[in-house]
């Protein structure tokens, strides 16, 4: 009798696998060897730099607040320090997109823990 190798789940796989790769370079796009490694990499990528992002958009928004705080004469670590004793919760995005977008309400907040 002969070997059962299950085709269609093994087609269904890398069909799957090469509808992913669409639009890559090269053989990547159509070997399937090839493409099933890139596949696998860009996972990898993708699950590196969801945890990278956070990193960089928590840096950006000290950032902001670094800039914000130092137009009204005070450095980043004093505002927080002072943000903290005085009890306002705000988080760090918020802070920075006040910085950003709305310095008059990012102002009052200065004023405020001052």
């Amino acid at each position: 009798m002969p070997r059962s190798v299950n085709a269609v789940a093994s087609r269904a796989r890398r069909k799957k696998v090469l509808k992913a790769t669409k639009g890559y370079f090269g053989r990547g796009k159509n070997v399937w060897t090839v493409a099933k490694n890139k596949y696998e990499k860009g996972l990898q990528y993708a699950y590196r730099d969801r945890k990278a992002k956070k990193r960089e958009f928590r840096a950006l928004w000290i950032q902001r607040i670094n800039a914000g705080a130092r137009e009204h004469g005070i450095s980043y670590s004093q505002f927080m320090g002072m943000l903290k004793k005085g009890g306002i919760e705000l988080n760090r995005k918020v802070l920075a997109d006040l910085a950003m977008n709305h310095p008059e309400a990012f102002k009052a907040v200065v004023e405020k823990v001052k």
